[in-house]
């Protein structure tokens, strides 16, 4: 079961990160909105894979973050079919409710932030949520928040003993690098050609 909840969650985490960077080196806005589409997909699929492996590892944070992160994911899919201004604000409350949520279970489950993968899953909330937000807003900064995502549930994950996931995560960051440098890149030729 383990395997297999790594290797779904784990595909999908990568694709989406594929995709994302597969948008930022898309010359037509059309290819690029096919990418991002795909991005979000993906990023959904395998988000229930994610939530119960932090579920069984009772990594409350992480994983009521991961569920709270749904509806950021929901607004970057709705952004990237009908644009900007058509996602409902809701599902920014939402997000934020499971946040606290996550948060107020650890801190009762374990008497506070007592253990180094407690300090490793708020870097993982913090990356994850302010990633996938800025992303869904097409945020060049989402890219620096997923990289600090990436690192800390790599690390998490070693420590848990989930390789494949571990990983996935480092390669993960590989792409995310590369989107946040070609964005950056494509940013300076638009802004050197006016």
């Amino acid at each position: 079961m383990d395997s297999l909840l790594q290797i779904w969650g784990g595909s999908s985490y990568l694709l989406n990160k594929i995709c994302f960077a597969g948008a930022e080196r898309s010359s037509a806005a059309l290819n690029s909105r096919k990418w991002r589409l795909w991005s979000w997909i993906v990023y959904l699929a395998g988000l229930p894979a994610w939530v119960t492996v932090f579920i069984l590892e009772r990594n409350w944070i992480a994983a009521m973050v991961e569920a709270g992160g749904a509806p950021a994911m929901l607004i970057g899919l709705i952004i990237a079919l009908r644009g900007h201004g058509s996602e409902p604000r809701w599902l920014d409350w939402l997000a934020r409710l499971s946040v606290v949520g996550g948060l107020l279970l650890s801190l009762h489950e374990f008497g506070g932030i007592t253990t180094a993968g407690q300090v490793l899953e708020l870097c993982i909330a913090a990356g994850f949520l302010m990633g996938t937000y800025l992303m869904a807003k097409e945020n060049v900064q989402g890219y620096l928040w997923f990289m600090l995502g990436n690192v800390s549930c790599a690390a998490l994950m070693g420590l848990q003993g989930y390789s494949i996931l571990m990983a996935q995560q480092l390669v993960s960051l590989v792409f995310v690098a590369d989107a946040w440098r070609s964005r950056k890149a494509a940013k300076g030729r638009d802004s050197s050609t006016r």
